[in-house]
């Protein structure tokens, strides 16, 4: 069955605090504490987009839905340890994610299941342990990846305008280096 964006991609960012946590402002400048920890989650409640300390250890999570973490741009630190975490396709998005946003979390996860990954840690996962992840999402649904084809092609028309530029001024170069030449042939108060 093929999942629609709004099925894979929960609404994850609120304005408010998620129920059953509760919530700290650290100051309008600073953001918010969301103590979620030992709360009994299985899913990833809706975030306060302003999070800035987020506690989400010692829950039932299994896994976070891709794109889930996106949004919170102010968020400094996480503390997702001491949660069951299933290690398989689901689980890539928080892998990648973290290796972004911090190794030292990233170190303290380790896999709940399958039996075979049991106590592996997170980070050293490998694709063929993760299993055939050919179809994790479609990437129409994930908002990074616009974003990201957008650098990409930007940093690709900067070079194609730098090649151009410097071609261009080459040509100026030698155009005016053979102009200063001519001139110099021409002027019979040099040569006395």
């Amino acid at each position: 069955a093929v999942l629609g964006c709004a099925e894979l991609l929960p609404a994850v960012l609120a304005e408010e605090c998620p129920s059953p946590c509760s919530c700290t402002s650290l100051g309008d400048a600073r953001g918010t504490r969301v103590e979620c920890g030992s709360r009994g989650l299985r899913a990833l409640p809706a975030l306060p987009r302003l999070a800035r300390s987020l506690h989400l250890h010692n829950n039932s999570l299994a896994s976070v839905p891709a794109g889930a973490l996106d949004g919170l741009g102010h968020l400094q630190e996480l503390w997702l340890q001491d949660n069951p975490w299933h290690c398989d396709c689901g689980i890539a998005y928080l892998r990648l994610w973290l290796e972004d946003f911090s190794a030292p979390a990233l170190a303290r996860l380790r896999c709940a299941s399958p039996a075979h990954l049991r106590m592996k840690p997170l980070a050293q996962l490998t694709g063929n342990e993760l299993g055939a992840c050919k179809r994790l999402l479609p990437t129409k649904c994930l908002q990074f990846f616009w974003r990201d084809l957008g650098l990409i092609a930007g940093a690709i028309i900067a070079l194609l305008l730098v090649a151009w530029a410097l071609k261009f001024s080459k040509k100026l170069v030698w155009q005016l280096t053979l102009g200063g030449r001519r001139l110099r042939r021409h002027n019979p108060s040099k040569t006395r």
